[in-house]
C-alpha cells in the first residue's frame, strides 16, 4: 500500500522517494516510539532522522539533526513538550513543522500548542489517519488534527463567536473574497496544491494569497490562521 501511495504521490509535492521528509520522535514511552519509526520506516516518502525519550535528549537530537517534521508528545518526564516545540522554533524558526502526539485531548492544550507553531495535533487512541499521513500535510503545508477534536474545537470557537466577530471588523473586511475562499479550504485541510486545483490556480498562487492571509491576521501559520478565523467569525 505505501509503495503504490508513494507511486502516485505528485511529483511537486514534498515527500519524494529521492526526497523524503525528514521526521524527529519524541516520545517517552518506547512502545509508541517503536510504532511511529515502523510506520515511518514503511513509507519511502518519510524518513525517520532521529528519536529521543526526553526533554532533554530532544533539545539534543533538535540541535544535530536535519530535520523537516517533528512529532512531541506533552509529557516528557524531565519537561513539556511545549518546551520543545518552542525551542524547535526558535532553532530552526520556519523550516520545520511540529505536530503533538498526545494521550491528552484538552482543548486548552490545543490551543497553546498551535500559539506555540504547531500544525498538528493527533490523540494517540484515535483511528482515523496515522502517523504518515500528518507528517505529509503538515510538511506540504497543511495542518493534522484529529477528527473527533477537531468538531470540538470548531463548536467551542462557534459558541464564542457571538461575542468575539465584532472584534477584529476590520480584519475580516481586509480579507478579498479569494483569500476568504482559500482560508474556508486551509480550514477543512486542503494543501495548496489541492486548493489550487479546486480554484483552477497554480499551487504557487495559493500560497500568495496564504501570506496575504497570514498578515492581514497577524498569525503564523495555517492552524492559527484556522483557529482566529473561526473565533473571529471569518468561516
Amino acid at each position: 500500500m505505501h509503495e503504490n501511495s508513494a507511486a502516485v504521490w505528485p511529483s511537486f509535492m514534498a515527500g519524494q522517494v529521492d526526497r523524503p521528509v525528514r521526521v524527529v520522535v519524541v516520545d517517552d514511552d518506547a512502545h509508541i516510539r517503536r510504532v511511529i519509526a515502523q510506520e515511518l520506516m514503511g513509507d519511502p516518502r518519510t524518513l525517520l532522522v532521529g528519536e529521543a525519550d526526553s526533554l532533554r535528549e530532544g533539545k539534543r537530537v533538535v540541535r544535530e539533526r536535519e530535520f523537516d517534521v517533528i512529532l512531541v508528545d506533552l509529557n516528557l518526564g524531565d519537561g513539556r513538550g511545549y518546551d520543545l516545540i518552542a525551542y524547535a522554533k526558535e532553532l530552526r524558526g520556519g523550516g520545520v513543522e511540529a505536530v503533538v502526539v498526545s494521550v491528552l485531548e484538552a482543548d486548552e492544550d490545543v490551543m497553546r500548542a498551535f500559539e506555540l507553531g504547531a500544525s498538528g495535533f493527533i490523540v494517540k487512541s484515535s483511528w482515523f489517519g496515522g502517523y504518515v499521513q500528518s507528517v505529509l500535510q503538515v510538511a506540504n503545508g497543511g495542518a493534522s488534527i484529529t477528527p473527533s477534536l477537531a468538531r470540538r474545537l470548531l463548536q467551542r470557537l462557534d459558541r464564542g463567536n457571538a461575542v468575539t466577530r465584532r472584534f477584529p471588523m476590520q480584519a475580516r473586511c481586509a480579507l478579498t473574497g479569494r483569500e476568504g475562499e482559500v482560508l474556508r479550504m486551509i480550514a477543512v485541510g486542503m494543501t495548496s496544491a489541492e486548493i489550487g486545483e479546486r480554484l483552477g490556480i497554480s499551487h504557487m498562487t495559493v500560497n500568495s494569497h496564504v501570506k496575504n492571509i497570514y498578515q492581514k491576521l497577524h498569525v503564523k501559520n495555517r492552524a492559527q490562521a484556522v483557529s482566529w478565523a473561526s473565533r473571529w467569525g471569518l468561516l
